[in-house]
């Protein structure tokens, strides 16, 4: 099927997934791509597919490259997450491993980061230290195929003795997901092993009939195990899958402190009307669970995950496409509770994010669950990294009250505390998420149906796919995106026959978007042009890029009386660097004034910077003449994921207008 059409310009519709017919494996050489469905709406592209060219994803592939994974891969040796696999064969595991529980899966984080950086480059280096290290693995792996460092030895507590924070189902989903990197990239290696032996574990002791009926405290073994089956269609994978996704909400974890919410236990799957909790988690369990309905045909659960995702997006999402408003559980807040300056939005919660979103997009061509993937990539995942890839965020804030102190590069941060990227943490899961994200990114630029070719993603890239039963295609994409506004879609080699090219309009270009230079026909969604293409011709898109005001819903009483600047898809901060060091909590701003910057990304606004006197008691009668004893400035208000870059500073998106 090609994208299904929406009526609403903003919101993903609620689009059916594809027919329910049985579940069948994976073709025999699937797409090098981590996500690929047995069926659906639109079928993915891997790595060999679609290529990123340049641009500023291009560069961020690098900055991955040469940046993120290096770094990340020294850190992990320093602080000894890789060693804790050393000890564990030398026995002076016990009483010396460091890291938290779950540190083992970050180290098959990065695996994956460099299964899928190898299978875009080739480089030979990579594929050396994935061997080492998963020969390092293999040899602590039990026979049974049990696998951690944190439980299992004398001195260690048992196996599976704390389902609620043990994570070792946790880490498998990790390892799982890097070995499915790995066969999707070509590759059957010794790692692939170890996580096939864990996978076999896992279903002889949790799958259905076996001894176990928990869950994990943090769902993630749910969509690997989906991926397993997906690409060596074995089907105990997927039943076990399914009874993970089937025994979540039955109060089989301990009660804790912050409910049993956190763990998403409270309430099945089928009967939640919300995501809650431990944000990360929940999202997590969604992706899971659609991948899970999407394979055994399960409309209801697939319609009820779709809706519960809907609901957030509406009403526990930021402006950014952060999720997460709690700091003391890492959790959702209630609906629209999203105080910009408590924002926890952790770079984690962004990825999943983009983990359901690209789901829903597969199963049901909707092309609006590609400017969800949007949003969250351009304004938090490419928030967290410096601009080097050696030091990051691990929340996302869209308010900071007070300059961060400089951080030591070479010190361990205690604490995940937005105030200045910092090298690592004592929990690193965001380094290493950002670290595949990265390196998988072409894959979500675009997809292939039988009658054509869908573009989500609009960067400079190559594409070059065979169609089922129609022949090949090779495209390029050209564009200053996302800080120009022209898209040209070169068709370099095509088929004897009509075919559809269809190009995702952003929800905020619809009404002022061009196709080769006239309006975009039909509600303006998805740019489309269907017929018997020549080599040589260009399709071209025109995006509006000068700066948009937006506010928000009056129940997110934290903004209310505020203003926020956007520009293509980046939302737009202010920083006290542009104030000459002045908070800019203490801007006002005339939202008439916003216009266009000199410098790419950026936009201007005049405004007054107040100079409140201090009294002994803040508080007086009737309302503070705001306006009086300020000075008048112009402010560059620059893409947020930019921050911090430049020092220690105040910074906000939500910009106060009186």
């Amino acid at each position: 099927m090609s994208i299904s059409e929406t009526s609403a310009p903003t919101t993903p519709e609620a689009t059916p997934v594809a027919p329910t017919t049985p579940a069948t494996p994976a073709a025999p050489a699937p797409p090098a791509a981590p996500v690929a469905p047995g069926r659906g709406a639109l079928r993915p592209l891997g790595l060999g597919d679609v290529r990123l060219t340049g641009g500023f994803w291009g560069g961020w592939q690098e900055v991955n490259a040469t940046g993120i994974i290096p770094h990340a891969d020294a850190w992990e040796e320093r602080v000894g997450w890789v060693d804790n696999f050393r000890r564990a064969l030398d026995g002076t595991l016990v009483g010396h491993r460091t890291g938290r529980e779950f540190s083992d899966s970050d180290v098959y984080k990065l695996l994956e980061a460099m299964a899928w950086e190898h299978g875009r480059t080739g480089d030979a280096a990579l594929d050396a230290r994935i061997r080492e290290v998963a020969t390092l693995v293999a040899r602590v792996q039990e026979p049974d195929g049990y696998l951690s460092t944190r439980f299992g030895r004398p001195g260690q507590g048992e196996r599976y003795s704390d389902l609620e924070w043990g994570h070792e189902l946790y880490c498998y989903g990790h390892l799982v997901q890097a070995a499915v990197a790995r066969l999707r990239t070509g590759v059957h290696d010794e790692l692939v092993d170890v996580a096939l032996r864990a996978a076999d574990h896992v279903c002889a002791e949790f799958g259905p009939g076996g001894p176990r009926d928990g869950v994990c405290g943090h769902p993630e073994i749910e969509p690997a195990l989906v991926e397993l089956y997906r690409v060596t269609g074995e089907p105990r994978y997927l039943e076990t899958a399914r009874a993970f996704v089937e025994r979540r909400g039955h109060r089989t974890l301990a009660d804790i402190e912050f409910g049993r919410a956190y763990f998403q236990d409270d309430v099945p799957v089928r009967e939640a009307s919300d995501l809650r909790g431990h944000a990360v988690r929940a999202l997590y369990l969604s992706a899971g669970a659609l991948d899970v309905a999407v394979e055994t045909g399960d409309e209801e659960l697939f319609d009820v995950v779709r809706e519960q995702y809907r609901r957030a997006l509406a009403r526990r999402t930021y402006l950014t496409g952060g999720m997460g408003s709690h700091h003391q559980d890492e959790a959702f807040g209630e609906d629209f509770e999203l105080p910009p300056d408590r924002a926890y939005a952790e770079t984690c919660a962004s990825v999943a994010s983009i983990m359901v979103a690209w789901r829903l997009l597969l199963a049901t061509g909707d092309a609006a669950w590609g400017d969800v993937v949007e949003r969250a990539l351009h304004n938090v995942v490419v928030t967290s990294p410096a601009a080097d890839g050696r030091s990051f965020f691990y929340t996302n804030p869209l308010q900071m009250r007070v300059e961060g102190a400089p951080v030591d590069p070479d010190e361990l941060s205690p604490r995940a505390h937005a105030q200045l990227r910092a090298p690592w943490f004592e929990v690193s899961c965001c380094p290493t998420n950002v670290a595949r994200t990265l390196a998988q990114l072409a894959t979500y630029v675009a997809t292939a149906s039988d009658d054509g070719i869908q573009l989500h993603q609009l960067a400079p890239a190559t594409i070059d796919v065979e169609l089922p039963d129609a022949g090949r295609l090779r495209l390029e994409v050209v564009t200053g995106y996302p800080y120009a506004g022209e898209v040209e879609v070169r068709v370099l080699e095509s088929l004897d026959a009509p075919w559809e090219l269809a190009i995702r309009v952003p929800a905020w270009a619809v009404g002022a978007a061009t196709l080769d230079g006239e309006p975009v026909p039909g509600d303006g969604r998805v740019a489309r042009v269907r017929r018997t293409f020549r080599s040589g011709e260009t399709v071209r898109l025109a995006l509006p890029m000068a700066p948009r005001v937006v506010g928000a819903d009056p129940r997110v009483d934290a903004v209310r009386g505020c203003v926020a600047v956007e520009r293509g898809p980046f939302v737009l901060a202010a920083e006290s660097v542009d104030l000459d060091g002045a908070d800019v909590g203490l801007l006002r701003v005339d939202p008439a004034t916003v216009r266009a910057g000199e410098e790419p990304g950026t936009a201007l606004v005049d405004g007054v910077l107040l100079d409140p006197e201090d009294a002994a008691w803040p508080y007086g009668p009737g309302a503070p003449t705001e306006q009086e004893g300020g000075r008048r400035v112009t402010v560059v208000l620059r893409p947020c994921f930019g921050w911090g870059e430049r020092g220690p500073a105040t910074m906000r998106v939500w910009l106060p207008t009186r």
